[in-house]
């Protein structure tokens, strides 16, 4: 028993104390003058008519970074000039923000990773359903950086609100399992997971996906359908490509 405490701590400071590292010795500018430029992932709205939906996620600033993932949601329905783009920050008040324009912009600098991207009627199909959740997220005047509501709890939230997007939030977002209350229980039909989670701080998940368990907002297991380690701090790493 003491021996697989000290290997589960082991699995888990580790990789939190190289990430760490990498943080601490790498030479960034302040969020207030970092790049927060388009990368050029999403569509330009000019020559894609059709409705787009998509779901990014990207290095928190400073120590955050160490340990996740800021992410966020945009879109635009079919015809229209520019995107939606809505996610959850701190220094905004109600804290779920609006917003017209790139969706694809670093954050603080950092790049950003296309989570979900789904276009075309499918995507016009979903968009009322995206907003209805939206309006419905339950912590719209709440932030707490952890174990949440942040703003991977919102973008959770929206994930199964509307389970016909099949998006799955990275390992590494901290504070997507924060619940609707102390204990939580459910099946997400949206990737055939079971999913439980005690005040977001203990939980699991298993299923078609893979296996996950998380601790403290750290998350360790193996990712089934695009094979690889899940890593604390670090998120997935590739075992081989499908």
């Amino acid at each position: 028993m003491k021996k697989a405490l000290l290997l589960l701590l082991a699995l888990v400071l580790l990789p939190l104390g190289v990430s760490s590292a990498q943080v601490a010795l790498s030479e960034r500018p302040h969020w207030s003058v970092a790049r927060n430029d388009s990368t050029a992932l999403a569509p330009d709205p000019a020559r894609t008519p059709e409705a787009v939906i998509q779901v990014y996620a990207a290095r928190l600033w400073g120590w955050r970074g160490a340990l996740g993932v800021h992410s966020w949601i945009a879109f635009k329905p079919a015809g229209a000039a520019t995107y939606e783009r809505y996610e959850v920050v701190r220094w905004s008040n109600p804290v779920v923000r609006q917003r017209q324009g790139q969706p694809d912009t670093r954050w603080a600098g950092n790049e950003p990773e296309l989570l979900l991207d789904r276009r075309g009627a499918e995507a016009a199909r979903l968009i009322p359903q995206i907003r209805a959740a939206i309006a419905s997220y339950p912590h719209a005047d709440e932030y707490v950086i952890w174990p949440g509501p942040n703003s991977n709890s919102f973008i959770a939230h929206i994930v199964h609100a509307v389970p016909e997007l099949g998006a799955r939030m990275p390992s590494n977002a901290v504070g997507r399992d924060f619940p609707a209350g102390v204990w939580n229980v459910e099946w997400l039909s949206g990737t055939r997971d079971l999913r439980g989670s005690i005040a977001g701080l203990i939980g699991f998940s298993a299923g078609a996906s893979g296996v996950e368990l998380q601790f403290m907002g750290l998350v360790a297991g193996l990712d089934f359908r695009q094979p690889g380690l899940i890593v604390p701090a670090f998120g997935r790493i590739d075992l081989w490509p499908v």
